[in-house]
């Protein structure tokens, strides 16, 4: 009868233990999947899960026949886990065997060109820092043989991130044009930067469990796409890579030949105001931007404005024959030195006696004296105003990153010399662009057409942006248009380079210029830019190309400039297909 009552009571007990055990489990359970299930959840999220961008790629930018200047490379950063490096085991010729972390660090400094210390110590700085740290940087942005080379080394704490890159095929083709990105893929220069908005992907994201110790692997089959990544879209160029190749060699070449410091040489077509070529000397190359001076990493012929000189004198003249006050034949007599009444002191480039000249005749002899005097028969609100429409007093509508609207102060601040000096291309600067534009417009019968270099913006999503459709302004009349060219012409005939511009089959139309560059300090330095800008052919004009060389030290004239300007629009004319000219040039009197 005890031992009965003992086991019953050992029984009770043993249901009431079971029973208050069962309650706390339950109890547990409620608060863990009930009354704290968000809080905890949060909690273990944070230490198990993280977020891994998706890159957009950033879009290409294309010449206007497609040929691809720059585009997007998929390259990838390396990591260790510093913690976790140590000894690891792999299989060489059949057998298992083991290398420590600094063997193994030292083969990943070989494949990526960094001394093994250097590496090293990357892992010992941050172990230093943080016994427990999971993340070293290695080295960014490595290619994918070295990829691929780093691979094989099957080290279990090394790991990659892709990191996307830029690349240039053509090298420096229109590299003063195209621009560079920097280190991290922002844009810095170029239709790199100023095309942006285009070319900019939009970088999305991923989230993925890891596991809870503290590796950065994800694990199999929880990686999740939170944002899609959006691409970049495709910048097209009106320029013409092969031509573009082309003058550059050609301006290198002359460049070097006469040692001049730097030169420009554009190409320009007639009808659309689109530029076909822009060559910078020196240039940069955009995939090794350091081997370039900082002077030399934009372009020059939008960012750096230069007295222009006698080609200037085509706009005074143009004018003049708008305005009605002159015509191509009429006289005027040329003396060395003029003495305007209101105190200027103007002189030709050469000493000479008194020169009897037309007004084509002025622009043969680029005589100074002969232009003021011409010049005098407008007012200088009147030049001023021709400069003005014909956008030499501003940027052009490429709007180029740094790009210069050249410096021309407003007539009513002209002093007695500027007053004379602006008829002549003196006492203002200009950049290249904007002296082909001059010539474009005379070209174009008086019309000038907007200076275009982007074609438009292709984006991911296959639609196009176009560049809004130029619309031309009149500068000119046509004639007046037509008298200047066929002036010029006159001139390409009958100066003393004309044996080096000649292009047999075609008719040419164009002006030399030779001008001293200020010192900055009011006066005139030994420094000269020579120039030729014209065009061809001159009975139905398609190209400008205009050409300007500084310091050619070798040869300080505008003989400098003449075979490649010939070179360049031979080159122009042939690869383009134009028809030679079928008629005879014009024959205006030079003197009398």
């Amino acid at each position: 009868m005890s031992h009965s009552k003992t086991t019953r009571r050992r029984l009770a007990f043993a249901i009431l233990s079971v029973s208050l055990v069962m309650t706390l489990f339950v109890w547990r359970l409620v608060d863990i999947q009930v009354l704290r299930a968000s809080a905890l959840t949060a909690e273990s999220l944070t230490k198990t899960e993280d977020t891994r961008p998706i890159y957009g790629t950033r879009g290409s930018i294309v010449d206007a026949n497609g040929k691809v200047l720059a585009t997007a490379v998929m390259r990838y950063d390396v990591s260790v886990s510093p913690k976790d490096a140590g000894s690891f085991e792999r299989t060489v010729d059949g057998k298992d065997k083991t290398f420590t972390r600094d063997e193994g660090l030292a083969e990943i400094a070989s494949i990526i060109g960094q001394p093994a210390p250097e590496v090293q110590a990357k892992v010992t700085d941050a172990l230093a820092a943080n016994k427990d740290s999971n993340y070293a940087l290695i080295v960014k942005s490595v290619n994918s043989e070295q990829l691929k080379a780093l691979d094989a080394l099957d080290i279990p704490w090394v790991y990659f991130a892709p990191n996307p890159g830029r690349v240039y095929p053509n090298g420096a083709v229109a590299g003063n044009l195209v621009g560079f990105v920097g280190e991290e893929g922002e844009a810095q220069a170029g239709v790199e930067l100023k095309e942006n908005t285009c070319l900019a992907g939009e970088n999305g994201s991923t989230m993925y469990e890891r596991s809870g110790d503290g590796g950065a692997v994800a694990l199999p089959g929880t990686t999740v796409v939170t944002k899609p990544a959006k691409d970049g879209g495709t910048v097209v160029l009106t320029i013409d890579a092969d031509l573009q190749w082309f003058t550059e060699q050609a301006l290198a070449a002359q460049a070097q030949a006469v040692g001049a410091s730097w030169g420009v040489v554009t190409v320009q077509e007639v009808k659309t105001g689109k530029l076909l070529a822009v060559a910078d000397y020196p240039t940069v190359d955009p995939g090794n931007v350091s081997a370039s001076d900082a002077a030399d990493r934009g372009s020059r012929a939008f960012q750096a404005p230069f007295e222009p000189g006698s080609t200037y004198k085509t706009i005074t003249a143009a004018a003049l024959l708008d305005q009605g006050l002159a015509t191509p034949t009429d006289k005027i007599v040329a003396p060395y030195r003029l003495k305007p009444a209101n105190g200027a002191d103007i002189n030709d480039s050469d000493v000479h006696g008194d020169l009897r000249l037309t007004l084509t005749g002025v622009l043969v002899d680029s005589s100074n004296t002969g232009m003021s005097q011409f010049g005098e028969l407008m007012s200088p609100q009147t030049r001023f105003d021709y400069f003005v429409k014909d956008g030499q007093t501003k940027k052009t509508e490429v709007g180029f990153p740094g790009e210069s609207g050249g410096i021309m102060n407003d007539y009513q601040d002209w002093d007695n010399q500027t007053h004379y000096t602006t008829m002549f291309g003196q006492g203002f600067s200009t950049t290249a662009i904007q002296g082909a534009s001059l010539y474009q417009t005379v070209a174009n019968g008086g019309v000038r057409m907007p200076v275009q270099l982007i074609e438009g913006c292709k984006n991911s999503d296959g639609t196009f942006t176009k560049t809004p459709e130029p619309q031309g302004t009149r500068v000119f009349s046509e004639q007046a248009a037509k008298t200047t060219a066929e002036m010029l012409e006159v001139v390409d005939k009958n100066s003393w380079v004309a044996n080096l511009v000649d292009i047999p089959g075609y008719r040419v139309a164009m002006k030399t210029g030779t001008a001293q560059q200020p010192d900055g300090s009011g006066g005139y330095s030994k420094s000269y830019l020579v120039s030729i800008a014209g065009f061809a052919p001159a009975d139905a004009p398609q190209y400008v190309v205009s050409v300007n060389l500084a310091d050619p030290v070798k040869m300080n004239s505008s003989a400098a400039a003449a075979p490649l300007f010939r070179d360049v629009m031979t080159q122009v004319l042939k690869t383009r297909g134009v028809q030679p000219s079928t008629t005879p040039s014009p024959d205006i009197p030079t003197g009398y």
